[in-house]
């Protein structure tokens, strides 16, 4: 997928919502004890719910890889579900990957031919070769963390790094790597005030914003600070719309907070001139 198709889509939903399905198998509803695969039959609902409203689907795999091979076939039977019948939404796997060269490239070739993801979250802290083997997929994205939403960030992220913070320099050096077209940024949304310093370094850049909604993060703020003319921004969700209930009702639920989050977004691309 390309960048011009995904605005194409966020233009056409008036939405940039990413639903984050981070799906535990211990807070599902009891009704879907009794499936073959209940994570993958909890995920099929949602998204058939919440698909008119969002642009993108980001499952995090530690809930996956926690199940072991189970959790891993839901994973790879939920990838396969949305390239099949809604091939038109970006897909992220939320991995957070990052190792030397040659283990990038096997986790890259797992990710983007393996399962056909979209996109991948890439850890930086390695540097330029532990980045780029992910770079090399045309029509595929690395989404490297930069600043995060977790109250930690400040452990490291935005510690002094010559002139400027730690996570301005990452998104600095990370212009310079091969394919930098390819790139998209983790920011999160409780750390909205630092958007405009993002900006200043990636103006265009299309950024990955976790931490609206349950983290606490502010919607308009992020927008305030981050849209660009060309939008630029992804927004998710994870519990704030997949566990809006845990009852029988979930995927009605569900279609209800994301409707929120997409009328929000609408009025927010209205008011842009988008």
């Amino acid at each position: 997928m390309s960048t011009e198709h995904l605005l194409a889509q966020i233009l056409a939903k008036r939405s940039f919502l990413c639903i984050g399905l981070d799906t535990d198998p211990q807070q599902l509803p009891a009704g879907l004890q009794g499936e073959e695969d209940p994570v993958f039959a909890f995920n099929k609902a949602v998204i058939d719910a919440t698909h008119h409203l969002c642009v993108a689907y980001k499952p995090n795999t530690a809930f996956y890889e926690a199940g072991g091979s189970r959790g891993w076939a839901s994973l790879e039977r939920t990838i396969a579900y949305l390239n099949t019948h809604y091939p038109d939404h970006f897909t992220i796997a939320d991995a957070k990957r990052g190792d030397i060269g040659n283990t990038s490239g096997r986790y890259a070739r797992a990710f983007f031919e393996g399962m056909d993801f979209d996109a991948l979250t890439v850890a930086p802290y390695m540097g330029r070769d532990s980045v780029e083997p992910f770079l090399a997929f045309e029509g595929r994205f690395v989404i490297l963390l930069a600043l995060t939403s977790n109250p930690g960030a400040f452990d490291f992220q935005t510690l002094p790094c010559g002139t400027e913070e730690l996570c301005l320099r990452v998104l600095r050096q990370s212009r310079e790597y091969s394919h930098p077209e390819r790139l998209m940024y983790v920011v999160g949304a409780t750390k909205a005030s630092y958007l405009s310093k993002v900006r200043e370094v990636v103006p265009d850049a299309f950024l990955l914003i976790p931490g609206v909604g349950a983290q606490g993060g502010s919607l308009e703020e992020v927008c305030r600070y981050g849209m660009t003319d060309g939008v630029g921004l992804l927004v998710n969700s994870s519990r704030g719309i997949i566990y809006a209930s845990q009852g029988e009702d979930f995927a009605a639920a569900a279609t209800k907070a994301a409707a929120t989050l997409q009328m929000e977004m609408a009025a927010i691309l209205k008011a842009a001139g988008l």
